[in-house]
């Protein structure tokens, strides 16, 4: 199965701890759950518009070495990526600040487009709030992949930062909810978004949308996974966190490559809870390669 991640790539620039120096390297959360995806041995292709820069260039080989698909990037003459620093406070927590306002990604779905083979399609609400100037296709590419066949899947990933207002993100939100098959959700964000103060009050919201699949992680480590009227919830190992920068969208992965690998979904919860389990415990969204052999199957 083809699964095709849309979003935004940026510079990363992590600060090292205890220092004033800072590393630079590529992230943004659709893109980091794409890589632990060709990781896992999934044919992966990313859609977003990078510049005609250096940096720009370096993504692509980045990508390329990542075993990501190209086809359905879009260089624009005479622009630049977005950049991002990441601070970290002692627990691991992440503290970011970006410049992105001139983005080429953000004019993603400004065009019509088609995805032709496409079996999976993985959009974030980062995506959402930073391409919604093309909301309007955005939602008929959704609706056209459905008809196709295609497994839509959403990580609402709300950042308050992102929109002129909770109304207007609520707004947009309503539109993709109903055309998704799969949602990845932290309670947190939802208590932002939605005011919903529980497991079961975000649940009970989702009904309305007929998912597949809905899975809501808490801030004690606990994933609650819901399909049809089957409840399954397991905690996570607690580890000492260096930095919980890529610890959504890594989970993301290996939940949904595990999916995609035949597993069930107490198998495949476990196996997410693993991988970020990993990236928590290194510097930036995406660790080296041989950090992630946890990815394969259990």
């Amino acid at each position: 199965m083809k699964i095709c991640c849309a979003g935004e790539v940026m510079v990363e620039l992590a600060r090292q701890q205890h220092t004033a120096i800072y590393q630079q390297d590529f992230a943004g959360d659709s893109y980091n759950t794409a890589v632990y995806l060709a990781r896992a041995g999934l044919q992966v292709d990313y859609l977003t518009r990078l510049g005609d820069d250096a940096f720009s260039a370096a993504i692509l080989r980045r990508l390329r070495d990542e075993g990501i698909g190209d086809r359905l990037i879009k260089l624009c003459t005479g622009r630049q990526p977005g950049l991002y620093l990441i601070d970290n406070d002692d627990n691991g927590e992440r503290q970011f600040t970006y410049w992105r306002e001139q983005s080429p990604a953000r004019e993603m779905f400004d065009d019509t487009l088609s995805l032709p083979g496409c079996g999976m399609f993985y959009l974030t609400g980062i995506t959402l709030a930073v391409t919604r100037s093309g909301i309007d296709n955005l939602i008929a590419l959704l609706g056209e992949l459905r008809q196709n066949g295609c497994t839509i899947v959403f990580d609402p990933n709300y950042r308050p930062q992102l929109w002129q207002d909770r109304e207007e993100a609520q707004s947009f939100y309503r539109r993709v909810l109903p055309l998704c098959d799969i949602v990845l959700t932290a309670l947190e964000d939802e208590t932002a978004l939605w005011d919903v103060d529980s497991v079961e009050a975000s649940h009970l919201m989702h009904r309305q949308f007929e998912l597949r699949e809905l899975l809501i992680k808490t801030r004690d480590l606990t994933t609650h996974a819901f399909s049809g009227e089957q409840h399954f919830s397991q905690q996570a190992t607690a580890v000492s966190a260096l930095d919980t920068t890529g610890a959504g969208d890594s989970f993301n992965a290996g939940y949904l490559a595990a999916r995609l690998q035949g597993e069930s979904i107490e198998g495949a919860v476990s196996r997410a809870q693993r991988l970020s389990a990993v990236v928590v415990q290194q510097r930036g969204a995406i660790v080296a390669r041989d950090e992630t052999m946890v990815m394969g199957s259990t």
